[in-house]
């Protein structure tokens, strides 16, 4: 009979095998990829365009604002997609993610769109991801966006739970924050200093090595 890959250890196959009870929801801006919209900012000269949730916590007004001002611009989705595609994952980023997937189920919950997402995925190993579409003319340019689903991220947590999984999420931003609270354990990573104190409840990681300690306590928890 074959030795199996995890020893000889029966705990350590327990363990191993609680752990996949477990999914890890992360958001994808700000935590594992620098935000889009502040890139495209920076490479149009477009300032308007640098506004995230961290600004403006509502995002319907937030994507009104931007689509106001795509439009004022003539700003094009091949031109918004040309950014995207110069955009790498943040130094450690990778190394954090092939960690974690290595020790449970990851989700990334984005409220990016699946137009802008797929060069980011294809550099992070193509985790799988929740997020929106945007709405093109018949130009193929961005008219409007559509929401996957009302309260997306808490939504998607709630419903892994309705599966009996137990969840962990992360994020950086207001829009991350009914995600949060619903997940058995919530932790945001590298928010404005007003986040974090708004909502003390959260434990805040600055790195990924106290980002991983972090999910190690929360694994240890769960289990």
């Amino acid at each position: 009979m074959p030795a199996s890959p995890l020893g000889e250890n029966p705990l350590l196959f327990i363990i191993f095998i609680v752990s996949f009870m477990i999914i890890t929801c992360l958001d994808l801006e700000g935590v594992l990829v620098p935000e889009v919209w502040i890139a495209v900012a920076k490479t149009t000269g477009i300032e308007g365009l640098a506004l995230t949730t961290r600004d403006i916590p509502n995002y319907d007004e937030l994507m009104r604002h931007r689509l106001g001002i795509i439009a004022q611009h003539g700003l094009t989705l091949a031109q918004v997609q040309e950014v995207i595609a110069q955009l790498e994952p943040m130094p450690g980023a990778l190394d954090f993610l092939d960690w974690l997937r290595s020790t449970t189920q990851v989700v990334i919950l984005s409220d990016t769109f699946e137009e802008f997402a797929q060069p980011l995925m294809k550099k992070l190993k193509m985790p799988c991801i929740l997020c929106h579409q945007l709405v093109l003319d018949a130009k193929g340019n961005i008219a409007d966006y559509q929401l996957r689903i009302d309260d997306p991220k808490r939504r998607a947590i709630k419903a892994f739970q309705g599966l009996n999984y137990k969840c962990i999420a992360a994020g950086d931003s207001f829009n991350d924050v009914s995600m949060l609270e619903q997940a058995e354990q919530g932790i945001f990573y590298r928010p404005p200093a007003v986040i974090a104190a708004k909502y003390p409840q959260f434990p805040v990681a600055q790195d990924y090595t106290q980002f991983k300690s972090l999910l190690e306590q929360a694994f240890d928890r769960l289990t």
